[in-house]
Parts: C-alpha cells; sequence; structure tokens
C-alpha cells in the first residue's frame, strides 16, 4: 500500500491570465533573515492550471499542489478567494 502524499495548498495573487487555462500566482512569504534577524519578503511566482478560465488578473485565489499537468504546471485551481474588482469596491 503506499501512501498518498499531503499536497500542499497555498494562497497568491494572479499576476497573469494570458495563457489559456494557465494562470501565474505570486506567492509570498516571510523569512527571517539568518544574520540581521528582519523579515523580508521572498516571493515566487507558480504556474496554475485553471480549467475554467474563471481567475483574472489581480485576483485573490488558492491553487493546490497535484501531478505535472505540462512541463512547468504541477499546481492547480482550487478556488477564487477574492475578486480584484471587489478591493476597489469596497474602498470607495
Amino acid at each position: 500500500m503506499s501512501e498518498q502524499k499531503t499536497q500542499r495548498v497555498v494562497v497568491g495573487r494572479v499576476v497573469s491570465d494570458k495563457g489559456d487555462k494557465t494562470v501565474v500566482v505570486l506567492v509570498e512569504r516571510r523569512v527571517q533573515h539568518p544574520l540581521y534577524d528582519k523579515y523580508v519578503r521572498r516571493s515566487t511566482r507558480i504556474p496554475a492550471h485553471d480549467e475554467a478560465n474563471e481567475a483574472n488578473a489581480g485576483d485573490l485565489v488558492e491553487i493546490q499542489e497535484c501531478r505535472p499537468i505540462s512541463r512547468r504546471k504541477a499546481w492547480r485551481l482550487v478556488r477564487v478567494v477574492e475578486r480584484a474588482g471587489e478591493l476597489e469596491a469596497a474602498g470607495q
């Protein structure tokens, strides 16, 4: 019996939705600097599979690790947490 690997789930901001069924998600994390002990923001751009083309640039999305879909894509879109337009409407 093989154990199923737990898949990572991360939340990030869509920075590009130009590809068909693909979004690029910017995931930020905070790491402590080894010498200065200041927390520094580090970011990673992750290409994710968006089957229904539902996410747009600026949306906050949740993505999950999965089997490789193409050469660069091994993550898939789980849900859109917050739409980009909702942020602007809430600020007015």
